[in-house]
């Protein structure tokens, strides 16, 4: 049986087992900031949150060993749901008799007593989202809290700790921990929720659709009465969830007319998207929007509905929204030089590359449009999506295939074949390329650009730094 968790008052020392994962070192940050001693460990750490970590003045150890927590001791011990078992530093602690606690059960504790639980959650759109109310509820100067599985912008960071009472975060439906295999999303006690997508995803827990599908019914099922769910009820899985399981107040939004909240009128440029927004039959607004593509379309319109729910006025978040400046690796723009931008992105699923490929149409449209895609995910190393990835990738002119991270973790028969989704594109006429190397695939955009390009780099991933070497030999080749 665990330890029993101290007094809050009495922790004064925290570690974190895996703390450069974007939540883990959101949550190390946040309890820096309350004036705790944090200390963590992580086989490796990279940007945006190893930069955001250091600032934060916490420093990463190197690997994990045991003595990490056998030496310091400390109150309370954090560990990550990439953590397995047999981790020599987790079970230091577990077997020392040392506090420790998942992450979602950490953030309950620190945090979301006494708050209204907002939690953004679905197969894809949740870090923008959870921004974009985050950022809307803070214009409006309800000084809310939020925890963001990304970097905002406009926090300057994944977090915001606010005094309101509203606690915006994003809700995950993988696993908590090895000790716990419930979803982390069920931890949150959530009393409002923005509802995006519901796919296939996280094949390392997850069998089929059906069996995530009730991990969202269960939390559906968990909203009370007097909350509030607002949800994308033009996905059929969504839709169906909460014909049959919802209590609380449900409020569609899409663009099928079955949904409440709906858009007219859109108008995509490079700088922007217009668009209309109606709550049934009453037009609430126009939207400028510097987003670009259909999802970011429909995580606006939730938003915006979300907010409306939470006591924001459409007109009070038209005006947050164009103030909204997006969030790292999420079509971020990471430089430009000798006529090639640089996009990153952390699109993984094929829904996500399809929508993230047209936004970079919309975008960019008079630009030549590579596609650069790393097979990284425990779902997209497998071979459960591949004729979905050719169909979602055949938007972009040029496409490169990267090599399957870790391929050796996955068996032959079960791994995805990143040679066969480049000759099916290459069927299809679109220019198409298997690169193993992150050196070679610099060079040949490098070399076959046109001057009018556009770099769209998709991986959920580090992708061996490859935004910073392509820029590098541009920058070398535009002297």
């Amino acid at each position: 049986m665990p330890p029993e968790i101290p007094a809050i008052d009495s922790i004064r020392h925290v570690h974190f087992v895996a703390v450069a994962g974007t939540a883990m070192g959101t949550l190390a940050c946040m309890l820096s900031e309350l004036g705790m001693r944090v200390t963590g460990s992580d086989v490796a750490a990279y940007p945006p949150m190893s930069d955001q970590l250091r600032a934060a003045g916490i420093q990463i150890e190197k690997g994990f060993a045991a003595e990490h927590v056998a030496d310091k001791r400390p109150d309370l011990v954090i560990i990550g749901n990439a953590v397995r078992a047999d981790n020599l530093e987790a079970r230091a602690a577990i077997d020392s008799g040392l506090p420790y606690l998942s992450l979602p059960d950490a953030v309950q504790l620190f945090f979301l007593g006494g708050k209204h639980s907002v939690a953004i959650v679905g197969t894809h759109g949740k870090t923008t989202s959870t921004s974009l109310v985050g950022w809307i509820l803070t214009h409006a100067k309800r000084d809310p809290s939020v925890l963001i599985g990304g970097v905002a912008a406009n926090f300057d960071g994944s977090f915001r700790i606010g005094g309101g009472k509203h606690f915006v975060i994003e809700g995950d439906e993988y696993d908590t921990a090895f000790f716990d295999k419930t979803p982390k999303f069920m931890h949150y006690n959530a009393r409002s929720l923005l509802f995006t997508s519901c796919e296939f995803d996280h094949a390392d827990i997850y069998d089929s659709l059906d069996q995530i599908k009730q991990s969202f019914i269960d939390l559906v099922e968990s909203i009370p009465a007097d909350g509030l769910i607002v949800a994308a009820t033009d996905v059929p899985a969504v839709d169906d969830i909460l014909a049959v399981h919802a209590q609380a107040t449900v409020e569609g939004y899409g663009f099928r007319e079955a949904a409440l909240w709906k858009v007219t009128d859109v108008v995509a440029s490079p700088a922007e998207t217009k668009f209309t927004v109606w709550r049934g039959q009453e037009r609430m607004g126009l939207v400028r929007s510097p987003l670009h593509g259909t999802h970011n379309l429909e995580n606006v319109l939730g938003a915006v509905a979300l907010c409306h729910g939470l006591g924001v006025d459409v007109e009070e978040s038209i005006a947050a929204l164009a103030d909204f400046r997006g969030v790292k690796r999420r079509q971020e723009c990471r430089g430009e030089a000798a006529g090639m931008a640089v996009i990153d992105d952390f699109a993984h699923h094929p829904t996500a590359v399809r929508e993230t490929v047209g936004a970079m149409r919309a975008r960019y449209p008079d630009r030549e449009l590579w596609a650069v895609f790393e097979p990284r995910t425990n779902t997209s190393r497998r071979r459960f999506f591949e004729d979905e990835y050719v169909d979602a990738l055949a938007g972009a002119d040029r496409v490169i295939i990267g090599a399957v991270y870790n391929a050796d973790q996955i068996p032959d028969d079960e791994r995805m074949r990143p040679e066969y989704v480049a000759s099916e594109l290459l069927s299809r006429g679109v220019d198409a390329i298997h690169l193993a190397g992150v050196d070679d695939i610099v060079d040949r955009l490098a070399r076959h650009r046109s001057g009018n390009d556009v770099a769209l780099i998709m991986s959920n991933g580090e992708f061996g730094g490859i935004c910073e070497l392509l820029l590098a030999r541009l920058g070398r080749e535009e002297r």
